[in-house]
């Protein structure tokens, strides 16, 4: 039992930055294969404030969010000023994750490639869960705003949408700001989790990991990348017996989604408790 409770917190984390990640990507139509550098800036964020200047875990986790979210100002601004789309903006995001996994490999203060241990287990399962819900939660009133429909808008059509006079630049900034809020908090989770961080498990394979889950929840979906979070996190586990094969049917199930269904797991619905069916359209322009 405490072994799957340990998967369904890693699922949590997961799915807490991939939500971040679906607002940017999913309802405002910018792909980003940086995000792991923002759960790095989180994780170390987080157990440097706990574990060196002996900040509590509850006010040390949200300024993780709240560094990380700073930090995304260092790519978005220049970038999104400049009006980067399309494959320019995800080399450019690429680019700063790996940017930022090599200045935390000579820092000082980070340990350098060595990394952090000794962190204490701050993230139960019932402190991950309620942060979960909570992400949601704000996530869901951003996309239902007014600003997360001018997002969906600027999904749709760009130029259209700047010609009815809605600014692209500011309104993809707080989309970006927003995720990297999620993914800092996710990464700190995560620190206090594994007791144990180090640049290294911040590399493009976890940004990519984010997006496949954005993409296979349903990239005009809130929790649909939440059940696809869980999905990723305990197929591999269920399949270890299979050992080195496990990875390969991992992969055969990203793929059988996106060709069985390519618009993700749950498209454009979301999951509720409101109505019988269970179900929740979000907004599509």
């Amino acid at each position: 039992m405490t072994y799957l409770k340990g998967i369904a917190i890693l699922a949590m984390i997961n799915a807490i930055s991939a939500v971040g990640l679906a607002v940017f990507t999913g309802f405002t139509g910018m792909m980003s294969l940086g995000h792991a550098a923002f759960m790095a800036v989180g994780a170390y964020t987080c157990a440097i404030a706990t574990k060196t200047f002996g900040l509590p875990f509850l006010l040390a986790l949200p300024l993780a969010g709240l560094v990380a979210g700073l930090s995304s100002l260092l790519i978005g601004i220049p970038t999104l000023r400049a009006n980067l789309r399309s494959d320019y903006f995800t080399i450019a995001t690429l680019g700063f994750g790996e940017a930022m996994r090599v200045l935390l490999e000579n820092l000082t203060i980070t340990n350098g490639a060595r990394g952090m241990a000794g962190l204490k287990n701050h993230s139960t399962f019932g402190v991950t869960l309620a942060v979960l819900v909570l992400v949601i939660f704000f996530a869901k009133n951003f996309v239902f705003s007014r600003y997360g429909r001018m997002a969906i808008a600027i999904r749709e059509d760009p130029v259209a949408a700047e010609l009815s006079g809605i600014g692209l630049f500011p309104v993809r900034l707080r989309s970006m700001f927003f995720s990297a809020v999620c993914a800092g908090i996710g990464g700190a989770l995560m620190a206090h989790h594994i007791r144990f961080i180090q640049p290294s498990m911040f590399t493009g394979v976890q940004s990519t990991l984010l997006t496949a889950t954005v993409v296979a929840g349903g990239m005009g979906s809130l929790t649909g990348p939440v059940l696809a979070a869980f999905l990723f996190a305990f197929v591999p586990e269920l399949l270890r017996v299979a050992d080195m094969w496990r990875l390969v049917a991992y992969g055969a199930l990203l793929v059988a989604i996106i060709v069985l269904r390519p618009q993700g797991l749950m498209g454009y619905r979301e999951l509720s408790l409101r109505r019988p069916s269970g179900r929740r359209r979000a907004p599509n322009g």
